[in-house]
């Protein structure tokens, strides 16, 4: 990874206005940075945070995670999310985050570092298995009503 990138934690609505257009590239459902930064606020109250690697202003990746607890692993550091910008996938970056994100976990007693993916999203899955990941579950959901941010 260059030596120019930084990862850091991204706290204010500034910096999560910054990384708008990175995160949007994962989830495209997003249209609006001022409504982004409103579900950022209320899922940082609940204990998500949002790391970057960044080259100056520039965010080149994010990694969202939050810590949590269950009766399966116990205390564990769970990501929701990780995108890289599109031209700089396969340039180590993903690696790095996830890296910080698994320090992190490390660092705060957790018995586990969970993430999951789509079944469809095999380039991902053998990203995964690379950085030491396991498929251990599958995932299942039931979509309760029909509004957009339900359905996410």
């Amino acid at each position: 990874m260059n030596p120019r990138i930084v990862i850091r934690h991204l706290d204010t609505p500034a910096d999560w206005t910054r990384a708008f257009s990175v995160m949007k590239q994962l989830r495209p459902h997003l249209t609006d940075a001022t409504a982004f930064c409103t579900q950022l606020r209320a899922q940082h109250e609940q204990g998500y945070r949002l790391i970057a690697a960044s080259d100056a202003d520039t965010v080149l990746g994010l990694a969202g995670y939050r810590t949590q607890m269950n009766l399966i692993y116990g205390r564990f550091v769970y990501v929701d999310d990780l995108v890289v910008t599109n031209e700089l996938q396969r340039s180590g970056i993903g690696a790095s985050l996830l890296d910080a994100v698994r320090n992190i976990a490390r660092e705060s007693d957790c018995a586990h570092f969970v993430l999951d993916t789509g079944l469809h999203m095999a380039l991902a899955q053998r990203f995964y298995y690379r950085n030491g990941l396991l498929a251990r579950g599958m995932h299942f959901v039931e979509t309760l009503n029909d509004t957009t941010e339900q359905t996410r």
